[in-house]
């Protein structure tokens, strides 16, 4: 505690209140940093505050209460267009009830000195036995926020030379004049309680309505959609009886257009029955036809499987070749130098490229192009004559690196 001449003016603190009892307490300066968006409270995200500013005195005893609402956005920040001057507010406020130091400044809903921030306000609970001011009172005496209070300086005792008796002043009727100003205490707490009262009985009768009006228009919006329905309905309706209507004359229809056509049907039926045994017949050819096929195929099959590993016939080159072991070497871009079997060589004078691109694991296409770029490696883009490049490039000289498109193309000219 500190004596008296080193107080300041007061404290100032911020209760949020749950209901009738006080969830959150903090300072006022604390509160500030939240209306400057420095910090927020994750837990008060997306809700609507009950909140008041208590004022105490050096004594800590309550002097003013402002009873205002703060909205919280979703990342728990206060409203930054919130703009109330609670503190402005708390010095203009009327009286209220007395917490323990006198009267109180007290500013509400149903007592503001600004009308146009009434809606910022909030009438607090006056029920008898648990009501927000007793909350306040508790959570004041129980001083959670630390608040030094300040003890008044006892005046020294000075001696001072005796002087003569003064008269002693007729005395008053102070029991008369205290209960004086406690009726009249009561009857302004009394009166706050039914302004309380009449603006929950306005904020609960505005609820009524306004839901009565939701619920009204609900229904018109319903009743609208049900005539929305009826008349489609009715539409769907006539159309159906009309579509009905011209299917029965198409059903009609029908039912003369088969009694006219069923003697040319049966015409049809025995005509199209003789194209039916034509094809048959047709048919018939054409699968001995496809038999007769086959058996050559498998008969040329056979002839060249025989052809293949026939012995060579005596006195001819191939024959000599094959006793005298000789082996033949031919010589190919990409693959180099290659000893052909004798088994292979029959089927390399057949096509020597696409022996050669077997041998370099390609096809006969991709091989002759890399072997068209070996031997002429310019430029293959085609301009707008339809004439190459032709300008000189890297040769590739394995034919598996090469790439059609890509390493057949200048600078000038890239894929």
């Amino acid at each position: 505690m500190v004596s008296a001449d080193q107080a300041t003016e007061g404290y100032s603190a911020v209760f949020f209140m749950d209901g009738s009892r006080v969830a959150r307490q903090m300072r006022a300066t604390e509160f500030g940093a939240f209306l400057d968006g420095y910090v927020g409270l994750s837990d008060l995200a997306e809700s609507d505050v009950k909140a008041v500013l208590v004022e105490l005195s050096g004594e800590l005893t309550v002097q003013a209460l402002v009873f205002f609402r703060i909205w919280f956005d979703e990342e728990g920040r206060a409203d930054s267009s919130w703009n109330v001057p609670i503190e402005d507010l708390a010095r203009r406020g009327a009286k209220g009830p007395d917490l323990g130091g006198g009267s109180i400044r007290l500013v509400c809903r149903s007592q503001c000195p600004e009308p146009h921030f009434a809606e910022e306000l909030w009438d607090p609970d006056m029920t008898p036995g648990n009501n927000h001011f007793q909350s306040i009172r508790k959570a004041v005496d129980a001083n959670s926020l630390k608040f030094r209070k300040i003890e008044p300086v006892e005046a020294e005792e000075i001696p001072v030379l005796a002087a003569a008796p003064e008269p002693k002043p007729e005395p008053k009727d102070d029991a008369s004049a205290k209960e004086r100003a406690r009726l009249a205490q009561l009857i302004r707490e009394q009166r706050l309680r039914i302004k309380t009262l009449q603006s929950v009985h306005r904020d609960s009768l505005a609820d009524v309505q306004r839901e009565h009006r939701v619920e009204l228009q609900t229904l018109r919006n319903e009743i609208t959609e049900l005539e929305q329905k009826f008349e489609r309905m009715r539409l769907n309706n006539e159309q159906l009886k009309k579509r009905l209507s011209e299917r029965n004359e198409q059903y009609l229809s029908l039912q003369e257009q088969v009694a006219s056509e069923g003697e040319a049907q049966q015409r049809d039926d025995a005509k199209s029955g003789a194209e039916l045994v034509l094809l048959r017949e047709q048919l018939e050819r054409r699968q001995r036809e496809l038999e007769s096929r086959d058996e050559k195929i498998v008969a040329l099959e056979q002839e060249n499987h025989e052809l293949r590993h026939r012995e060579p016939t005596e006195g001819t080159l191939m024959e000599q070749l094959r006793k005298q072991s000789v082996f033949l070497v031919a010589y190919h871009h990409g693959i180099g130098h290659v000893t052909l079997p004798f088994d292979d060589i029959e089927g390399y004078f057949d096509n020597p490229v696409a022996y050669a691109a077997d041998r370099c694991g390609m096809n006969e296409p991709a091989y002759r192009e890399w072997l068209e770029h070996y031997e002429n490696p310019t430029c293959q883009h085609l301009g707008d004559g339809g004439q190459a490049c032709g300008e000189p490039i890297m040769r590739v000289s394995q034919p598996g690196e090469f790439r059609a498109g890509i390493d057949d193309r200048c600078e000038l000219h890239p894929a």
